[in-house]
């Protein structure tokens, strides 16, 4: 098998588990040709040289910084091909100071309601609400997403900001509370792709920690849109 090269750059919050959560996929990208190489900053966007050989960058960096250069460079390298792949706040919320960023992703985290006021025991859960993703029409035709029916998960269910660049396989339905000010359900793309340049960008909002990621739907759906994304596949 002809080889890849994967960029994993983790980092950020703990609280996402960006070493363990990344962990995971790795031998499923080795199985898959790739070589692997993995770094705890994002200054690595910023070495053209490097950037030039990689198929596929796997981003799990929660509430990180990088500076302009660093960003500009992972454009760049989007946009020349290399497809750009994470989940979670690890993808969706990363750099949220940098607009380049935001316009590269396609969304941005804006919330994770919580349960309702009376079944609040412990801050660290009080996020994981039952809900629903659901995959679009356009999501039962490709192939990220075929043959995955809705399924339930008991995680945080994110609110994101986003744009119509995106191409959405899957939502999540957020529903009127009497103790939240929205008036109606509100809908979430919960997994996207995005064509930047000759590259392919891929975002999965489930994730949150390794828990979630053993789900088999979640973990499916994510496999395949490494594969999807890298740049050999996008041709």
């Amino acid at each position: 098998m002809t080889s890849r090269t994967a960029l994993i750059v983790r980092g950020g919050w703990d609280g996402h588990h960006p070493v363990e959560t990344t962990e995971m996929f790795l031998p499923f990208l080795r199985s898959n040709g790739f070589e692997v190489r993995i770094e705890e900053s994002p200054r690595i966007y910023a070495d053209a040289d490097v950037m030039s050989g990689v198929d596929l960058v796997v981003q799990a960096a929660t509430m990180s910084e990088a500076d302009a250069e660093s960003i500009e460079g992972l454009r760049a390298a989007v946009a020349a091909g290399t497809g750009l792949a994470g989940w979670h706040g690890g993808i969706v919320d990363s750099y949220r100071h940098d607009a380049a960023y935001l316009q590269l992703v396609g969304g941005q985290f804006a919330a994770h309601p919580r349960k309702d006021p009376g079944d609040r025991a412990d801050p660290a859960t009080d996020a994981f609400v039952e809900h629903l993703i659901e995959i679009t029409d356009l999501g039962r035709t490709h192939e990220i997403t075929s043959g995955i029916d809705a399924f339930p998960l008991v995680t945080e269910q994110y609110w994101v900001l986003h744009d119509d660049l995106n191409d959405v396989l899957a939502t999540t339905t957020h529903p009127v509370r009497d103790d939240e000010p929205w008036h109606r359900p509100v809908v979430s793309p919960a997994v996207w792709t995005r064509e930047w340049g000759r590259g392919r960008v891929f975002v999965a909002t489930p994730g949150h920690d390794p828990g979630v990621l053993t789900d088999p739907h979640a973990r499916t759906i994510i496999e395949r849109g490494l594969l999807w994304t890298s740049r050999r596949a996008s041709g």
